[in-house]
């Protein structure tokens, strides 16, 4: 495919997602996180493409607890074999960067939402269960933040940062090397809205705009989840001139397009 179509930019977002499943069934995230990955990559070596921007995941920030998370912090402590992939995916980029020349931009995104998402999400999730009748199970017994970043925010970013081909940082250092940056052409960034959202309001956003009040199952933490995530978008605006808009208290997920584009009972209402 690439040698017929002459490509010269490469945007990789094919992956084996989700924290969970990766507990039950880790040999699915290593074929497609790992070997699918290394296959991008000899693709991208063999037929001179000029720029690779990949998927990772705000959760290579495993059990780090400084917030708001910065591309600037060590990510060598993951809690879930996902994010341990998608670690693994900027240590691959970044050799291919080192070895090969080929110019690599890992982008960490958090808790994508918006049209057609996944519907192992709790957005959907929580709104197909409130519509049945069914308990909503609430982890961490509600305590609980996540940074939602609406996809139209994701793709800008993605755009922005395949326009910018990522060049040897000269400042980098290999007595201190900093994580987000190489002597080599290798950037990760993140991409998030920068402002966290209380699972409880997200609960009470849904019970609002669908008139129903949610039977809530109070449980633990969950293997492989994290209390926060929170993103420092301080290195995307100042090398793309972008910073995701600030959406009041989700307002997506009350208009009606939001409505009409969440999971029901596994299928999308018309």
């Amino acid at each position: 495919m690439f040698s017929e179509s002459g490509v010269e930019r490469v945007v990789h977002l094919a992956a084996q997602a989700g924290v969970r499943y990766s507990l039950e069934n880790p040999h699915a995230y290593v074929d497609s996180n790992l070997v699918g990955f290394v296959n991008v990559l000899e693709g991208c070596r063999h037929n001179n493409v000029q720029h690779l921007a990949y998927a990772s995941s705000s959760s290579v920030y495993g059990s780090n607890r400084t917030v708001p998370f910065s591309v600037h912090h060590n990510v060598d402590h993951p809690i879930s074999l996902y994010a341990a992939t998608k670690k693994a995916n900027e240590l691959m980029a970044h050799t291919y960067s080192h070895l090969f020349g080929l110019p690599t931009t890992g982008l960490r995104f958090f808790t994508v939402y918006g049209p057609w998402g996944r519907p192992d999400m709790a957005l959907f999730l929580f709104t197909d269960a409130i519509l049945s009748g069914r308990p909503i199970d609430v982890f961490n017994n509600g305590q609980m933040r996540r940074d939602f970043t609406y996809v139209d925010d994701i793709v800008e970013g993605v755009i922005r940062v395949l326009d910018r081909t990522p060049v040897p940082d000269a400042d980098w250092q290999a007595t201190s090397p900093d994580p987000a940056s190489s002597s080599s052409p290798y950037r990760v960034y993140n991409i998030g809205n920068n402002e966290p959202v209380e699972l409880m309001h997200l609960i009470e956003t849904l019970e609002k705009c669908r008139g129903m009040t949610a039977e809530k199952n109070m449980m633990p933490m969950q293997p492989g989840d994290v209390p926060e995530t929170h993103a420092d978008i301080d290195d995307l605006e100042r090398d793309t001139g972008f910073r995701p808009r600030p959406r009041s208290r989700m307002a997506w997920v009350g208009s009606s397009s939001g409505i009409v584009s969440i999971t029901v009972g596994g299928k999308r209402e018309a």
